[in-house]
């Protein structure tokens, strides 16, 4: 078959899909009489909409993805509690500092199902850490999470059972009424050990000892340091079988392990691949023992990259205790770990644990850093997908790009995931699609950590794309690393110029002096109207408030996003700071917008630091 001409072409490039009559054809997204750009114009004409399972990804093999958009996982920190007394486990996990994730159990107690609920439970602020228990004895389940730096703060659950509600209540305090101060990094386990009614809070050091602390009086927010060298527990480790001794970082939990109704001790550490267990050998609760060497986890002695947190947990409810655990990263290669890093062992008998699964939570994880471009590959009509990484999580030698391409339609996607492709050793690709030679297919430009951004010329169809790398077409920008490009047109002249963001925050503004069939690169600026946003700008260009110009939406390594309204002309933009957009982007985001449900208003697909992507769905506010 005949390549479709790109004047009939749906297009979009990384990041909207925009009206360029000379190049697409495409109508605007959004009907109306342009009118004329002021200073105060809102972005009220567009909402934002966050769906983690709008429409399916499928694997190369077929398997859809139950969580596609989640945005995957590169440090989970978990926990299960039954936060809505409903009889079974929901799960919280932390990826972000201060951004609690919440996943409601739709299913049952034996059978659980988590459907993602929130980024950001309840907004609360928990720091470096997190952990539910009820600190005033009410009753109601509490929250202590980690209040910077280094001190734990107390929510309150001021709701009910079925309906939590957390209300600061300030910070834990010490016998002397000063903060309770602990190593930010380290994950404490609050638990009453002694069967005292008096709650226990147990504090990893750096060190790689164990500090007990217990509250004064059952309820109270107040603890007494009981010891700091408790039990004569004294974590060390190593790298590899030889060199000096170390500690560090760590993550403890109890649970009756052995079921001798006792609680055991796990414990993660920054230099152990798996979990230890430490045995209780007392031979009552009240008199509890742990003064003996801890073992590793025989089922969980995994070679993850460290720093491992336990979560013993009866998780189906048949009355024994499976095991769960979240990798943060520690002493060895976090590249491995940066797709598998939610392990789930059930307890089948006895002693006996199968692992079921390195990912508890199913969503597209691409390892970290991930850039999205979407446009039509294959010249069917709808809106294709293509995301670079930061390094391949298998082998680990380089970025790959991989390929998705929509089976479904053009107002409803599916898209199947191609094998990945590596492009010239290259770390942390940025992919940007367009018609660089005029042939009628999408090539690619590839930013990049080091080696500036790369030409892939599509020397396939607009059917049948094949992409191959041109040094001609090659650009090095000045100074720049982390390339991320954007293409649009800018000045009205039929042909595509380009952004660069760059790791040092300043967007670089390329005009094409050449034509729509052969682009030669000319440097207007190295800092586009002054922008500055922090490091690593990742431009997306769109027009959000329908009035036929291109805006600027920035994503940024601090997490959230930067908007630039174009105050300027269709032959002569001028981005001007405006009102942000209504979505929590991830750290390290990089927004794309396109139409990809065919109602004439663009969403948002995002990558992020955790190697996924997250799904904006537009809507038309008025």
């Amino acid at each position: 078959m005949t390549a479709t001409p790109l004047s009939r072409a749906r297009f979009a490039v990384r990041g909207s899909r925009f009206a360029v009559p000379a190049l697409t054809g495409v109508l605007a997204l959004a009907a109306g009489v342009a009118r004329q750009p002021t200073e105060t114009s809102g972005l009220r004409e567009f909402s934002f909409t966050r769906q983690v399972a709008p429409f399916d990804i499928v694997d190369e093999s077929g398997r859809p993805y139950a969580l596609p958009f989640l945005g995957g996982l590169d440090v989970p920190r978990p926990q299960f509690v039954d936060i809505d007394a409903d009889g079974d486990l929901d799960l919280f996990v932390q990826e972000y500092s201060n951004a609690l994730m919440f996943f409601e159990n739709t299913g049952s107690a034996a059978a659980a199902r988590f459907t993602w609920r929130s980024d950001r439970y309840q907004d609360l602020e928990i720091g470096e850490w997190y952990r539910f228990a009820d600190i005033d004895a009410d009753g109601l389940v509490d929250l202590i999470a980690e209040l910077p730096f280094s001190r734990i703060r107390h929510y309150r659950n001021t709701g009910s059972r079925a309906a939590a509600r957390f209300t600061d209540a300030g910070a834990i305090l010490d016998a002397d009424d000063g903060p309770l101060f602990f190593d930010r990094q380290n994950i404490p386990a609050p638990v009453d050990l002694d069967c005292d009614d008096r709650l226990d809070l147990f504090v990893g050091r750096i060190e790689g000892t164990v500090t007990r602390y217990e509250a004064v009086e059952p309820g109270s927010r107040t603890f007494a340091l009981i010891q700091e060298f408790w039990e004569g527990i004294e974590i060390i480790g190593r790298v590899g079988d030889v060199g000096s001794m170390f500690h560090g970082a760590n993550a403890l939990a109890f649970a009756d392990f052995e079921g001798d109704r006792d609680l055991d001790l796990f414990w993660g550490d920054f230099f152990e691949p798996g979990v230890l267990l430490i045995e209780n050998i007392g031979r009552t609760c009240s008199t509890p023992s742990f003064q003996v060497n801890p073992v590793r986890l025989p089922f969980a002695d995994t070679a993850t990259s460290g720093y491992n947190t336990p979560i013993p947990i009866d998780l189906d409810r048949d009355g024994d205790l499976d095991f769960l655990m979240g990798v943060i990263g520690g002493a060895f290669n976090p590249v491995a770990t940066s797709t598998d890093n939610f392990y789930f062992w059930r307890r089948t008998a006895g002693t006996r644990f199968e692992l079921e699964t390195r990912r508890f939570l199913d969503g597209l994880d691409l390892g970290s850093e991930t850039t999205p471009a979407l446009g039509d590959l294959d010249a069917d009509g709808d809106l294709d997908l293509v995301v670079g990484n930061k390094i391949d999580a298998a082998a680990g030698d380089a970025a790959r790009l991989y390929v998705f391409l929509n089976e479904g339609s053009a107002s409803a996607p599916r898209f199947r995931q191609s094998p990945a492709m590596r492009v010239a050793g290259a770390y942390h690709l940025a992919p940007a699609l367009g018609d660089l030679d005029g042939d009628g297919d999408l090539d690619l430009l590839v930013g990049t950590w080091n080696q500036g951004v790369l030409f892939l010329r599509n020397e396939g169809s607009a059917r049948d794309p094949r992409f191959a790398l041109d040094d001609a077409g090659a650009i090095e920008p000045p100074r720049a690393g982390n390339a991320s490009p954007a293409l649009a047109d800018l000045d009205g002249d039929g042909d595509l110029d380009l952004l660069i963001g760059q790791s040092s925050g300043p967007i670089l503004h390329y005009r094409n002096a050449g034509t729509s069939k052969a682009a030669r690169w000319e440097l207007v600026t190295e800092a586009l109207d002054g922008i500055r946003i922090g490091r690593r700008s990742a431009p997306a260009l769109v027009d959000l408030d329908t009035d036929g110009l291109l805006d600027l939406v920035v994503g940024r390594e601090e997490g959230g996003h930067a908007v630039f309204r174009n105050a300027g002309t269709r032959t002569s933009p001028r981005f001007v700071a405006g009102a942000v957009l209504p979505v929590a982007l991830p750290p390290l985001a990089t927004p794309a917008f396109a139409d990809l449900d065919g109602d004439g208003v663009p969403d948002l697909i995002s990558g992020g630091a955790g190697g996924g992507l997250q799904f904006y769905r537009g809507g038309l506010v008025r």
